[in-house]
């Protein structure tokens, strides 16, 4: 990314701290000092001061025993101070509702952050049909998702090109996109018809339909879908039920930012 005058700004301690936070994940739920300069690409020396700053700040802990570090729940305020700011998880929870009782399927509300779709409002079902955890503050990757798609199908040209530039587009099954000219001629078309499609793009035996949501100036903000198993679903009920449902819950939505 081209720097800009404005660059000389930025506090490169703040950004190697968040970096360092956004290390650990479900796959990396604890980490060690080595493997913490490793992934930074520095001595070890150099990422000690930051551990300890976020272990004093609380936002880390090290046990004593092994030496390795993990995220504490504080980390949680950081998500819900911007959670509590936005209105529309609080709004949308009726619809959401409702949408699962009238599909049979959870339904969930999503927002685009990078490459990813970082889930902000949730209506589970009773039963979990799924291998994937997916809760408020779950992060799933845009191009495989069908809220991924919806909200990079609707970003203004000029952004969804600069979002596509920075997109690894990493295969889940054999259904999922991976060439960009696939993609792109996708998210033409999601744009066109105004609802995606996620037919086991990301998970095996699960399909989800999902539009966007847009605030009053007609900007998308974040989309609405459900999630089934394709098991549950066929094509009758996709075009007389589930899609009319989400497209309503999407409209009923819609505008209420700000």
């Amino acid at each position: 990314m081209p720097k800009t005058e404005k660059d000389r700004y930025l506090s490169n301690s703040l950004i190697r701290g968040l970096e360092i936070l956004k290390m650990f994940d479900a796959s990396h739920s604890t980490l060690s000092l080595a493997e913490i300069a490793s992934k930074m690409g520095v001595s070890r020396t150099v990422p000690f001061r930051f551990l300890y700053t976020l272990q004093h700040l609380g936002y880390l802990f090290q046990d004593e025993t092994t030496k390795r570090y993990q995220l504490t729940p504080k980390v949680m305020e950081l998500g819900f101070a911007f959670l509590n700011t936005m209105h529309l998880p609080e709004l949308a929870r009726p619809y959401l509702e409702k949408l699962r009782d009238q599909t049979g399927a959870s339904a969930h509300i999503g927002i685009l952050d990078g490459a990813e779709v970082v889930y902000i409002a949730r209506a589970a079902t009773s039963t979990s049909f799924s291998t994937l955890n997916v809760m408020i503050g779950s992060r799933l990757p845009a191009h495989a998702t069908s809220m991924g798609k919806v909200l990079l199908a609707f970003l203004p040209e000029d952004k969804r090109a600069a979002m596509l530039e920075k997109i690894e587009l990493q295969s889940f099954t054999n259904q999922t996109k991976t060439m960009m000219k696939d993609l792109s001629k996708q998210l033409d078309e999601i744009r066109r018809i105004g609802y995606a499609v996620s037919n086991e793009e990301f998970e095996i035996g699960i399909y989800s339909v999902a539009f966007p949501i847009f605030d009053r100036d007609g900007v998308i903000m974040a989309a609405v879908n459900i999630a089934s198993p394709t098991s549950m679903i066929n094509e009758d009920m996709i075009d007389s039920q589930i899609i009319p449902a989400v497209r309503e819950a999407a409209i009923a939505l819609s505008g209420y930012s700000k």
